[in-house]
Order: structure tokens, then C-alpha cells, then sequence
């Protein structure tokens, strides 16, 4: 192993361990943790001519002991941070946001009635949130902190999707960003084609009138940048654009994440 590897693990494994400090977590915790990721991560990758690995193999290739590396195994190998979940949800609250029947004369995000009928909470939902139930995705965006609801009065309170009263949704929303940040990273590393798109713009010597200007300008220019990719990736979705294409059996997770960049 090299040392500039170890270097770049350890600096990018920072925030992370912050966090699980944080959260109470132990070194203990953490390790028992990354053992089970370990031995997921080379059954599923690191099988030999086509076919999946031995549980030797899979010591061989990990450092696991075969006795660990077997009950890591018959451990439940499924992780739902209940991706598809929000998934849904920010689609609705895209959509509240551009579609022009849940949209003011100014543009604006309507008051919508829960219920049936044009421009209603419940249209919305079954426009842009897939199968899901209206009131579910009713009860999951209040629960959040998205929406108010009085009697059958729902308001949009945030533009845009973000769980500030929900630990449990933001912490699923960390994994998936910092997972699709690093898939792309090691997909770019490993040299696979294509290359994935891998982009930042960072300056280490700027003043606080200048971060402050920074900020809310990224944050509006950001925000139409994705409003306006969101329009033309959602016509190429099942579930939103062309529900009743199936001429390809092929399916795919698409998109692009943005962040903001700040250290002292």
C-alpha cells in the first residue's frame, strides 16, 4: 500500500470520523462496521472468471479470517437509507416548484388542497412522486418539516427538499451524496470510460465579504442550474417523463450533485 493512499484515505475518512464521534460511535463500532462493508464489497466485485467468490477467496482478498468472513456473510447484506423514499419526495417538491398547474400567476408554489382534482396535493403527487400515496408522501413531507398542513390546506414552506427536522432523512441523504461522490471518484481513479464528469472551484485566501457574496451567489446560480436539468432529465425517467416506454430493459440511476466548498 502506498503511502500517498493511506495519506488520502485518512484526510478523506476526517469528516466522516467527526461525524461518528459525534454520534457516539466507537472505534469498535466503526471497525465491526467496515469489516461487514469489507466482505460485501468483494463478494459482489471480486469474483474470479465470471463467477462469484469462495469464502477463501474472500479472506484471501480482505484479511478476514474464514470463520469472520462466514457469519459477516449470513448477516443481512441490504443497507436501505431509504434512498428510493426521498427520492420520491424531491420529485414532488420539484414539481410543486415548475409545474405551472401548482404554480401562482408570479410562479410561485401554490396552496394546494388534499384531495382530488386538478391542481390538488393528491394530482400532484400522483404526477410526480410515482406510485407512492398521496398520504404518505403527505404525512413524510410534514414529518420533515416541507410542508404545513392545516385541515386540507398544504403549503410548501422550503424551496426544495431538505429534511432540517428529520435527523434520520438528513443522515440518509449524507450517505447517499458522499456514496455517489466517491462511486464517481473511483469510477474516474480505476480509469473506467467514460469518464465521469468531476468538477469543483475552491480559492484557499478569501475574505468574509467575498465568502458571504459567494455563497448565496452559488446557491441561486446552483439552484437554476439544477431546476433546469431536472426539467430535461425527468423526460428520460419511467416513472415521471415516459412511464409507458419499455423499449430498453436497461435501467439507470442519473444525475448530478452539487456542494458547497468551506474551510477556515
Amino acid at each position: 500500500m502506498s503511502d500517498h493512499l493511506q495519506k488520502a484515505v485518512m484526510f478523506m475518512l476526517a469528516p466522516l470520523v467527526r461525524l461518528l464521534l459525534r454520534h457516539g460511535v466507537s472505534h469498535a463500532d466503526f471497525s465491526g462496521w467496515s469489516r461487514q462493508v469489507y466482505v460485501n464489497e468483494a463478494a459482489g466485485n471480486f469474483g474470479m472468471d465470471g463467477k462469484p467468490p469462495t469464502t477463501s477467496r474472500i479472506a484471501i482478498v480482505t484479511g478476514i479470517n474464514r470463520k469472520e468472513v462466514k457469519r459477516l456473510r449470513e448477516l443481512p447484506a441490504d443497507i436501505d437509507t431509504g434512498v428510493a423514499k426521498h427520492n420520491r419526495a424531491v420529485r414532488v417538491v420539484t414539481g410543486w416548484l415548475q409545474d405551472k398547474e401548482f404554480l401562482t400567476s408570479r410562479g410561485r408554489p401554490r396552496i394546494l388542497k388534499y384531495g382530488d382534482g386538478n391542481g390538488s396535493f393528491n394530482r400532484l403527487v400522483k404526477q410526480h412522486g410515482g406510485d407512492v400515496p398521496a398520504r404518505a408522501m403527505l404525512d413524510e413531507l410534514e414529518r420533515v418539516g416541507t410542508i404545513s398542513v392545516d385541515g386540507n390546506r398544504v403549503e410548501l414552506l422550503q424551496h426544495g427538499y431538505v429534511p432540517h427536522q428529520s435527523e434520520e432523512a438528513l443522515l440518509d441523504l449524507f450517505a447517499t451524496s458522499a456514496a455517489d461522490l466517491l462511486h464517481t471518484l473511483d469510477h474516474n481513479l480505476a480509469g473506467q470510460s467514460p469518464q465521469r464528469l468531476q468538477m469543483s472551484v475552491a480559492y484557499d485566501n478569501v475574505s468574509q465579504e467575498g465568502l458571504t457574496a459567494f455563497r448565496q451567489l452559488s446557491a441561486e446560480r446552483a439552484l437554476a442550474l439544477l431546476r433546469g436539468l431536472d426539467a430535461e432529465l425527468s423526460q428520460h425517467d419511467h416513472d415521471v417523463g415516459n412511464p409507458s416506454d419499455t423499449s430498453s430493459a436497461e435501467r439507470f440511476r442519473v444525475g448530478l450533485g452539487v456542494y458547497f466548498i468551506e474551510d477556515d
